[in-house]
Order: C-alpha cells, then structure tokens, then sequence
C-alpha cells in the first residue's frame, strides 16, 4: 500500500473511529485501526465487535493495500504533523509515514486479524435528516440503563411509521419519548433495539454533521450511512447488532389523564430542584406541595446529617392540590433534555406517573414515577 492523503482529512476521520476503541484485554487487536484503499479513497475501520465505524478519506492511491496499527498512538502523531501532504506506506505490515521533514516508522499487526465487518444485505431503508435524528437521540440515550434480567430495556428503541420516528428508553423508573418526522416511501413499520453504547457512538461520530442520514435493517444489525459532500459514496458508515427482545408496550404507561397541572419556568425550576437536592436523603427525595389556590409550588427537602429546604416558586397550576414525592436525579435528567423557556407538569395524582413536556413542542415527552415519601 502506498498513498498521499491530506493531513486534515486524515486526522478528521482517525479522531472519529478512535472514539470506539477502548482498551481491551483479551482482544488487543481492537485497539487498532484497519487502514486499507478502496478505489480513490483511504478506508478506516474500528471496531470493539458491537458497533463498528468506517471513515472514507480522498486520497492519492499508487498502490493497494491494507495495514493495522493502534489507533489512538496514530491519531496523537498524525495531529503534531505540519499542515502537509501525507505518504504512507506499509513495509512487511509496518506502516511508514512521511511529511515535510517527519520520517517515522510505526509498528502494524496482520490485517487478516483484523475482525471483519458484516454486510448488510437485503437491506431495506428509509432517511431521515442527519441532525435532527442526532438531537432526538441524545435527548434519549441516557435513559436506558443495563439491565441482564430484561435486555431490551438496555437499549434504545427507534420505531419507524409511515410519517414518524419515535426514540425511546426507558429504566423501569422513567421513561422519555422524542418523535420526528420523516417521510417513509414505502409505508411499512420497523423497529428495532439499539445498543445504549451503540447509540452514543453514533451521537459521537454524526451529531455535528448535517446530511441525509440513510438507515439500513437487517435482521439482527443495522447500518446508519451519511454521504460525503458532493459525491455520491459514504463518508462515515457506523453498523450496530441489535438488542433482541420485544420492546415492552411502553404507551401503556403514558396517562392520557391529569389530575393537576402546572406550567413553570424551565431554569427557575432547575434552580430551585438543585438547591432542594443538597438537602436530600439517601433516595435522593425531594417533595412538592402543590397549592392552585395561591399558584405556588412549594419544593421541600430533608436530611437529618445537613438540615432542611424549603423553597417557592410561582406558576401556573390547573387542578387539584397535591402533595408528591420525587427523585431529584430524575426530575433533573428530564429538565435537562427540555429545549424551551418553559416546562409543563401534568400529574395524574400522588402515585401515578407525571410527565414533564415542553411548552409549545409536542415531539418530546418525559415520564417519571413518583416515590413514596419516608
């Protein structure tokens, strides 16, 4: 293999795929990158055997080959280069890398160790703007929490429609739905279990690129493919195995009924909830008392090793009065993911889930339980 790459381009797609390796013990070959050529293109490939990334980079190719070497020492050399065209080389599975007045020699490994990566084959489609789907996710992903008893709740959920996707996760505890819009051509249904660490990955690799996102299925994998600006061939591919499993009938917990409802400010809630969990016990409670008559939210927390809280906050509050106990850490995740000014409560009574949406946006909502206050 030989070939003469820009630096830039270089180190661009060597800082995404390296952001799947981490350090494995019993399978060192997966701290390696796999450099290879296709057509005009350099070709990186990582993988830790549940997601993997492919990166193409323009290149000048004088001869074919491939070579592996550790990912993240390539990628810190590579960036102290000058602002220079780049030769590799691979010599008996070693790679050489010139630039300007730089001649260094790096270590490689045999490529045929290298795990190979499954194609997709038969593979049905749809497309969805590559942002917006990166948004909807990160709004998402942390939610799901690893679970052995019940794996399908350790994953990610992406339910395809004739116009909508819906992404939810969920921990038995709390559950977040975002909906998106897109345009399915041929109608049918899909859905499938995404990987938590899968679903950062693609956040890691996509969220600040804009495109077209191409979503591939399969049966027990899929493929999320964006496209390289003003040429037709991939840029950045990333596969994932799925979860399998049947997700479980989420919308059976979402109440279609309320009780009470309150709408407040977004950053003074947040404010008035963190300042509340300072004073908050081993179940991170804190307890709202819920007066419409006077429209005030009064937000209480008590540790017997620090002291107590008591804070009010005004809002407007439709319904009954109501004492409630939740878990700051998951009241505070739900906020987190809320883009707008303002944030509406609806609850379904002092047991019951609540949901936390944002004012003016029905594409995102946030269920959490309740806790039985000590």
């Amino acid at each position: 293999m030989k070939i003469e790459v820009s630096k830039n381009n270089l180190k661009t797609g060597l800082s995404i795929v390296e952001k799947i390796i981490g350090k494995n013990i019993t399978l060192p070959i997966l701290d390696n990158v796999l450099i290879s050529t296709e057509n005009n293109f350099l070709l990186l490939t990582a993988t830790d055997l549940e997601t993997a990334i492919k990166y193409w980079v323009l290149a000048k190719i004088s001869k074919e080959g491939k070579v592996v070497v550790p990912a993240r020492f390539l990628s810190s050399f590579i960036s102290l280069l000058p602002e220079e065209k780049i030769l590799i080389e691979e010599k008996k599975q070693n790679l050489s890398i010139e630039c300007k007045n730089y001649k260094t020699q790096l270590q490689g490994f045999n490529p045929e160790d290298f795990p190979l990566i499954p194609e997709i084959k038969n593979q049905e489609s749809l497309v969805v703007d590559n942002k917006r789907f990166c948004m909807g996710l990160g709004q998402i992903v942390d939610i799901a929490s690893l679970s052995q008893a019940r794996p399908e709740i350790s994953g990610v959920y992406l339910l395809f429609s004739k116009d909508s996707l819906k992404i939810v996760a969920t921990d038995s505890f709390r559950l977040a739905e975002k909906t998106i819009a897109i345009e399915n051509k041929d109608k049918k249904d899909y859905s499938f279990i995404l990987p938590q660490k899968s679903a950062k990955e693609i956040i890691n690799a996509l969220g600040d690129k804009e495109g077209v996102l191409k979503i591939c299925f399969a049966t027990n994998q899929t493929l999320f493919e964006l496209p390289m600006e003003g040429v037709k061939h991939p840029q950045i591919q990333v596969f994932s195995r799925l979860i399998e499993g049947e997700y479980p009938n989420y919308q059976e917990i979402i109440p279609s009924k309320f009780k009470t409802n309150i709408t407040v400010k977004k950053d003074d809630f947040l404010n008035h909830i963190k300042t509340a969990a300072l004073f908050s016990g081993k179940i991170n409670e804190i307890k709202f008392i819920i007066n419409p008559a006077k429209k005030s939210l009064e937000i209480l927390a008590k540790n017997p090793d620090i002291g107590e809280s008591t804070s009010t906050l005004l809002a407007k509050i439709d319904g009954e009065p109501m004492e409630v106990s939740f878990n700051h850490k998951f009241l505070t995740d739900g906020i987190l993911n809320i883009k707008s000014a303002e944030i509406m409560l609806s609850l379904s009574g002092e047991g019951g889930p609540c949901i936390l949406k944002p004012v003016g946006d029905i594409s995102y909502l946030y269920v959490v339980m309740p806790i039985k206050s000590v």
